[in-house]
């Protein structure tokens, strides 16, 4: 099968239909716009989850509830040293007071900085690799009655819901690109009812059903690609306009939703690949068209 994206003289005199060709067009450059946002949508979804997952799968946060200051900040000193020396953990610090109470603040306003508010000990521990939860038990074991917090438990929900926006924008991808092989299957059927009669001189002058056919998939191809560039660069400078006002917000969830530039590369490759699945779907169809009804 010999594939080429820039049809000849002849070509556009068979098969050129004005206004129906620039339909095809119009209409591949939207399919295109869409599956690329989609597809911008799923990368940068599984880049996120996968930042996430290994910003939070060895961190833990310690919470030391007692209501005596000094023997608060004894147990909360203890606890530091204690798994300081553990080999597992890779950074061990107690959250400053104050800003505990700047997080409280719109809850609690100026109450949260009274010294006689009682407030726990947060310690925030970093593990190296997937040993939490010997970490969690030596947490138990310096100050019983502990409560150790894991950061990918509490945040599960959230991963849960990029996950599913992910595959979400994956099925997305795929049923545009179901529907635009059905838009070609349409185009091509459409095609030949409209050239029966040129199709049948072409018959009598020797021409074969490949040769036929090999028409119809070049003017396909040219349209989708034609169309796919058009809707890909448009999707591509939304894309980069939405990822730099994301940056500019300062979230580090957000800021992980960011593209990289292997990212960019695929989404360039997806206009070639819709035309060659709009080549296919083109010759299958006129093939069998051809060998039942002309």
């Amino acid at each position: 099968m010999i594939l080429s994206l820039n049809p000849n003289a002849p070509d556009r005199r068979l098969l050129d239909e004005g206004r129906r060709t620039r339909a095809m067009t119009w209409i591949m450059a939207i399919m295109l716009f869409l599956t690329v946002l989609a597809g911008a949508l799923g990368l940068g979804m599984f880049a996120a989850t996968g930042q996430l997952d290994r910003e939070l799968a060895g961190r833990l946060t310690v919470q030391i509830v007692e209501p005596v200051a000094s023997l608060r900040d004894a147990q909360a000193a203890a606890m530091v040293k204690e798994l300081g020396r553990l080999p597992t953990v890779s950074r061990v610090r107690e959250v400053d007071r104050t800003h505990l109470a700047e997080l409280l603040r719109p809850w609690l306003g100026d109450a949260g900085l009274d010294p006689d508010l009682p407030m726990p000990a947060m310690i925030d521990v970093e593990v190296r690799g997937s040993d939490v939860a010997a970490v969690e038990q030596a947490a138990r074991r310096i100050v019983p009655g502990v409560r150790v917090d894991r950061h990918a438990q509490w945040l599960s929900p959230v991963r849960s819901f990029m996950s599913t926006m992910s595959w979400l924008a994956v099925s997305l991808m795929l049923l545009i690109a179901g529907a635009t092989a059905a838009v070609v299957l349409l185009a091509a059927r459409a095609g030949l009812d409209t050239h029966r009669d040129t199709i049948e001189v072409l018959h009598m002058l020797g021409s074969t059903d490949v040769q036929i056919a090999r028409l119809f998939q070049r003017r396909i191809a040219f349209d989708t690609l034609l169309g796919g560039l058009g809707g890909t660069v448009a999707a591509l400078v939304l894309v980069w306009f939405l990822q730099g006002r994301m940056s500019a917000l300062g979230s580090e969830m957000l800021g992980g939703v960011a593209l990289q530039q292997r990212d960019w590369f695929l989404l360039l490759l997806l206009p070639l690949s819709f035309a060659l699945v709009a080549t296919v779907a083109a010759r299958v169809t006129v093939l069998r068209n051809l060998g039942t009804r002309l």
